[in-house]
């Protein structure tokens, strides 16, 4: 019978630990995500893979706050963040450093997660929009690659904390080697 680990035994890193460990070379763009419990969510998961980096944009909530800590466990001080009011801004400056912007939407140019290989992709920039109203046109546009999650529900989106996890898992695990 499975016995349960548990935490000592998981060997989990101390958050010095983390902040000198390599991050994976995965990016992650927020803007005008309301909720705090969101973001909170994306911060624990960022943790949970190490990624390098959380933007902040537009009316999206920054730490420190009891709302964005009561879901990010303290994950808010582990993975890195940076508020950027302008999100155009912040994806330009991620493409001049060598990011391949990959916005997370329903278009009629969109391509299947299932369809992509980040693989061919050294360093990956994952933008998500507000919860209701996504992506912004003209983020749309400056996206190298536009992804959707394949769904066959009744409901046309996922919350975007739980979009999030999945891109980041998608994405991280082909950096896992």
């Amino acid at each position: 019978m499975p016995r349960k680990l548990k935490n000592i035994e998981l060997q989990r890193l101390s958050v010095e630990e983390f902040k000198d460990a390599p991050k994976l070379p995965i990016k992650i763009v927020l803007d005008n995500v309301r909720s705090m419990n969101n973001v909170g969510s994306v911060f624990r998961t960022g943790d949970a893979f190490r990624i390098d980096h959380i933007y902040l944009c537009g009316i999206t909530p920054t730490p420190p706050h009891r709302d964005i800590t009561k879901t990010a466990i303290g994950a808010e001080n582990t993975v890195d963040w940076l508020y950027e009011k302008d999100v155009l801004n912040c994806i330009k400056t991620l493409q001049s450093e060598g990011y391949t912007i990959f916005g997370i939407e329903q278009t009629d140019q969109s391509t299947v997660l299932n369809k992509i290989d980040f693989n061919k992709f050294e360093k990956i920039a994952l933008v998500f929009g507000n919860e209701i109203d996504g992506l912004h046109d003209d983020i749309v546009n400056e996206c190298n690659y536009l992804i959707e999650i394949p769904q066959i529900g009744t409901k046309h989106s996922i919350n975007v904390s739980v979009c999030a996890g999945i891109l980041m898992w998608e994405a991280a695990k082909t950096k896992l080697k």
